[in-house]
């Protein structure tokens, strides 16, 4: 019981209540795109480690979190081009990396409309990584 209290609160990087009360609205309110892409990384035949959806990581709440190989993946909309928006997710993919998570962004397009590419690019990336 100890062990899996240490890895759960590992998992999460310390996050606070009010971040897992956004992180809970968040996955009611997902976006079509995340839904899209939900679809595809629940599947266990593909996918053979687990993810969790609007996983709150720190201060962070990510759209897509495999604590096992310490792996982000974000779908970004067109707000994501916008220069300030771009500057905060810049800072916080550094903040994630300095934790040793790795970080793959995709767009809300990509998902739309090359969403088997993604899949791959997301399974290619899953065989190098190192499981904990």
């Amino acid at each position: 019981m100890m062990r899996s209290r240490v890895i759960e609160r590992n998992m999460f990087y310390e996050a606070s209540r009010n971040t897992f009360e956004k992180a809970r609205l968040l996955r009611k309110n997902m976006t079509i795109a995340e839904k899209l892409l939900w679809s595809e990384l629940k599947n266990r035949k593909h996918f053979k480690a687990r993810f969790k959806r609007q996983h709150p990581i720190d201060i962070f709440i990510v759209d897509f979190y495999c604590h096992e190989l310490k792996l982000v993946i974000e779908i970004d909309g067109e707000i994501h081009l916008e220069e300030d928006i771009n500057e905060y997710d810049t800072g916080r993919t550094a903040d994630l990396e300095k934790l040793g998570i790795k970080i793959l962004r995709f767009t809300n397009n990509q998902i739309f409309s090359d969403l088997e590419n993604v899949v791959q690019e997301i399974l290619i990336t899953m065989e190098s990584r190192t499981p904990l």
